[in-house]
Formats: C-alpha cells, structure tokens, sequence
C-alpha cells in the first residue's frame, strides 16, 4: 500500500505485511478523531539562524529528513502522521512560530505525540508555546531536554536560533508554568562566560560534552532520572550540533567534540521510559551542508529510537 502523503516514499518488501512495513507505506494525514499515534510537522525555518549570524540552509531540513525516515521500519503498530510543514513568510518567524503552536497544540489535544521536524533551533520556542497552549490553565511541572552543545540563552532584541529558551524560561514565569531546564552536551568552547552566568543564574541543569563519556554515562544516566521524577512532562528537544562532526556534519555550528551516540541513545532511552515524553522536536538539520545525508541519517534514527521507546512506556503504564 502505498503512502497518502507527499515527501514520502521508498522500498517496498514482498510480500506486503505488517512485519514488512515502513513508515512511508503507514503515515497518513490526521484527521479529526483519529486514533492516537504519532504526528510530525515540519518548522521549515532558517530565519533564526540568519538572525543569529549562522550559516543558512536548515529549511530544507523538514523534506530532508521526511526522506530519510521513509526507509525505517514500523516497528509496532502506532499510527503514524504527517501534519505537514510551517514555513516563515517574508521573514516573519514570529508569526511563523505561532503558527506552528497552534498546529502542535491541535496535534497534542488530540493526544498524539508530535515529534518537530526541523530547521533551525527556533523551532524550540514554537514546540513550547504549542505546549503552553495545549496546558492551558493547567499548571504541570514542566521539563525541557535539550541535547546540545550550545545553551541558546542569548538576550537579543529579536528572536533567533540562539535564544528559544531564554524565551520559554521568561514566558514560563510570566504564566505561573513550574519549567526546569536540562542542557546535556554543553561546550565550553562554544558559550561565552555570560551565558555560563545566565545559566548559573536561572538555576538550569547542565552537562558538559566532556562529562558524559561512556565511563560517566551511569552516573548521568542516574542524575538524569532524579531531575525527572518530580516533573510532570517532559519536552524533549534534540540540537545535532550536540554530535560529534563527523556523526553531524550538516548543520551550521558543527562541533569540535561533541557527545557520542553510544552515550547518547541511553540517554534517550531513559528520558523515553519515564512516560512522561509529550513532544520532541530535532532541530539544526541543514541539508545543503551535509555530506551523504549522514545528518539527516543519524537525526532519522534517533527521532525512530525514541518514538517506538515512548511508545513501548506508554503501553507499559
């Protein structure tokens, strides 16, 4: 059977069955009432990057990794969705970020987990504000998990790439929202001495690269559950420039060291078993800068890992 929906196709294994099928032959468009699985939406945005003085091309990260997740294999029966693409209009990523709220926000009323494709790492203010607006006047514990390398804290006088969680911290506030902020992957290299302070001075969680090698990988594996036994819901954002270059080459601030995928994937397995995983989003994709689509490959597999693990800690609750 093939898929409904554009950007997507790929190999078909005879005899068609369950136990062969892919995701392009399973995703479908959502519709009102469907059953509850998971969407993606693409924020196909470098216009925060340009923004932040970095090098542009991250909007073409959406139908990038669309294709790249085609291939995969479903490995369960979760209904898959496509709700399609925000793009920034004429520059205008503000209104563009409310739109994608807005999108979001239906996609987690109607309980799905959306998984953001992106573009730029200003994607992350938009996936919180399509939180805040699914929460409502509910006040939950919120936790953001961010893997990066960068702690996207800048004061700037617009928005862009580098200061989403400045953003949600400060809205957060505003709103009565209980919000902790969880960076794993940080480089000392790539942050001045002021956001170092910012951080300190906001109380946010942060781990270093060159603390999470595989011999520290118990010990993070065991804080990281601490921080998030208290919290309600998580919100789960993955920058690839928290990779190791030669792992993620195609995005616009590639790392001089980075965090490995052997510490990297356990990291996302426990963040997946607390059963508390609402909405993830990857962010820094940028197709043009890539070589032999190994970003978009490694960015595809970690969104495939952690979704079929929510989905195992779903039915498990």
């Amino acid at each position: 059977m093939s898929a409904v929906v554009s950007g997507w196709s790929g190999r078909v294994d005879l005899p068609e069955s369950r136990a062969t099928r892919r995701w392009h032959q399973w995703v479908r468009t959502p519709m009102p009432g469907a059953t509850p699985g998971v969407a993606v939406l693409g924020f196909a945005s470098d216009e925060g990057v340009r923004r932040n003085g970095g090098r542009v091309g991250a909007a073409e990260g959406p139908a990038a990794l669309r294709k790249m997740l085609s291939n995969l294999p479903q490995l369960d029966d979760t209904p898959l969705y496509d709700a399609g693409d925000v793009d920034v209009i004429d520059g205008d990523l503000e209104g563009a970020q409310s739109r994608y709220a807005a999108k979001l926000a239906a996609l987690l009323d109607a309980d799905h987990l959306p998984v953001g494709l992106g573009g730029g790492h200003e994607i992350a203010f938009a996936t919180y504000q399509g939180l805040a607006l699914h929460l409502g006047e509910r006040r939950p514990r919120v936790a953001i998990v961010n893997f990066d390398a960068h702690f996207d804290l800048r004061r700037q006088d617009r928005a862009s790439s580098g200061t989403p969680f400045l953003q949600a911290i400060e809205h957060a506030a505003a709103h009565g929202l209980p919000l902790d902020y969880c960076v794993l992957g940080i480089s000392a290299s790539a942050n001045t001495r002021v956001l170092f302070d910012t951080a300190d001075q906001l109380g946010v969680y942060y781990v270093r690269d060159d603390e999470l090698g595989p011999l520290d990988l118990p010990a993070r594996i065991t804080q990281l559950q601490e921080k998030l036994a208290d919290v309600d819901a998580i919100y789960l954002t993955f920058c690839l420039d928290a990779l190791p270059h030669a792992m993620a080459p195609g995005v616009s601030a590639p790392s001089a060291r980075g965090v490995a995928m052997d510490v990297v994937e356990p990291l996302l397995d426990a963040i997946a078993a607390t059963g508390k995983l609402k909405v993830m989003d990857v962010a820094e994709l940028s197709p043009p800068l890539d070589r032999d689509n190994v970003t978009a490959r490694v960015a595809a597999r970690l969104i495939h890992r952690v979704t079929h693990a929510a989905g195992r800690a779903a039915k498990a609750r």
